[in-house]
């Protein structure tokens, strides 16, 4: 579960394991935009980092589009704006585009490449919403879904 401006409100573990590092931050800085911008793993990890981080920057754009005064965005586009050339670039291109469901592809450091789709579903006026992660039955990108939430849970299990 993500607020308006992609904190991580809430994730199973293998979503956590997907967005590889992202759960060696703490639970405050766990945001998918600073994910994509600012850690080292994110431009492996997103097999099409250009396409993501333009997405990305569309969509905080379309956010402070719909409403400015939108908590933790200020703060967040001055982080991306200074610790991030590309972010800045994209940030002044002013596309503004919503998150939509789409195909994904991860280049996972323990299960390989794994091709995703994932929808959107928006839950409440105040911008809260989930992101369903699926593979399609029977291919070896759910083998490889399969695979990470094995090794997750195995994992935890030593934690």
């Amino acid at each position: 579960m993500l607020n308006q401006i992609s904190d991580v409100l809430a994730a199973n573990p293998e979503a956590l394991a997907l967005f590889d590092g992202l759960a060696d931050w703490p639970p405050s800085r766990r945001n998918t935009a600073r994910y994509t911008f600012l850690h080292p793993a994110a431009r492996h990890v997103l097999a099409d980092w250009p396409h993501s981080a333009a997405s990305t920057a569309a969509n905080l754009r379309a956010v402070g589009t719909a409403n400015p005064d939108t908590p933790g965005l200020a703060a967040l586009i001055d982080e991306l704006t200074t610790q991030s050339p590309d972010f800045a670039r994209l940030w002044e291109r002013y596309d503004v585009r919503r998150r939509r469901g789409e195909p994904k592809t991860f280049q996972h450091p323990r299960v390989g490449t794994i091709t995703l789709s994932y929808e959107v579903l928006h839950l409440s006026d105040d911008g809260q919403r989930i992101s369903v992660y699926q593979a399609a039955p029977g291919s070896t990108d759910e083998d490889a879904l399969s695979l990470l939430a094995l090794l997750t849970a195995e994992a935890v299990a030593e934690h």
